[in-house]
């Protein structure tokens, strides 16, 4: 009975029911921890969705599936994409290059993305910028070659040249197929190929590191005078081993530059 009533008092004098010391320090801990833990997510938050959008945009994809379904519109064409460099501030520098499937070897389209978080004041995750190379010539099959016959990274660097456009994504919404989609600003980014004065990009991310592009060229009047009508172009990953069962395409590689045809003009 002595022993309860001990009990009874020192529960009254601490406060927590009868929990020692013990018990105190580690609930102590564990208040401390997850709130450490939340302040470190939501510091983050803003780099994770860039490693994210980084990572799904790097690897070999294929607009096979799109172009088998209605070959008159779409080609079958290779998306490449591998890291090349990371920034001072933690900016990732992609290379990028495209290419017909049965001529990998000679990419017609060569980038650097520079991948960054949205400035705190935008209305956006992430910030992918795109930029021209300053010897694209030396660059081509940067991602097929071994590591120690690549630009190292601060040559990448100092090969980042003319600043092309910038597409700002945002976290897609729960139930929508993407995770993250955006777009250039509405009144694009100068450009002069084929009688154009400005472009847009539009692009999105889904799962499965699945990329939707849709890139087009406007003249003064706002005529689109290049890029695909009607839908984007949709890059799939695709094994190796898929390049056994490409199919043939109705229109040879040179046709690349310009196709006018019903319902599109081509600029890749």
């Amino acid at each position: 009975m002595g022993t309860g009533s001990g009990s009874g008092s020192e529960s009254n004098e601490n406060g927590w029911g009868g929990a020692g010391p013990g018990v105190v320090l580690k609930t102590l801990v564990v208040i401390g921890g997850a709130i450490l833990l939340r302040r470190l997510t939501k510091s983050n938050t803003r780099w994770d969705h860039t490693h994210v959008v980084s990572r799904s945009l790097t690897g070999q994809k294929y607009s096979k599936e799109q172009a088998a379904r209605d070959p008159d519109n779409y080609f079958n064409l290779r998306w490449l994409s591998c890291p090349a460099a990371e920034m001072v501030d933690g900016s990732e520098i992609l290379y990028f290059e495209k290419a017909f499937w049965r001529t990998p070897h000679k990419p017609f389209r060569q980038r650097f993305f520079m991948v960054k978080p949205c400035p705190n004041e935008m209305k956006c995750d992430v910030e992918l910028s795109t930029y021209a190379i300053r010897d694209a010539e030396e660059y081509k099959n940067f991602c097929d070659r071994p590591k120690d016959q690549r630009s190292q990274p601060e040559e990448v660097i100092g090969d980042v040249a003319e600043h092309l456009t910038t597409i700002y994504l945002k976290r897609c919404e729960r139930g929508k197929r993407c995770l993250y989609e955006g777009s250039t600003p509405p009144d694009g980014f100068p450009n002069t190929w084929n009688g154009a004065t400005y472009c847009t990009s539009e692009l999105s991310v889904l799962k499965n590191n699945e990329i939707h592009s849709w890139d087009r060229g406007y003249d003064d009047d706002g005529n689109q005078v290049w890029g695909v009508n009607g839908a984007p172009y949709e890059f799939k990953p695709a094994p190796a081993s898929s390049f056994v069962d490409m199919f043939p395409l109705n229109f040879p590689p040179q046709s690349m530059e310009k196709r006018i045809g019903g319902s599109f003009v081509l600029r890749e």
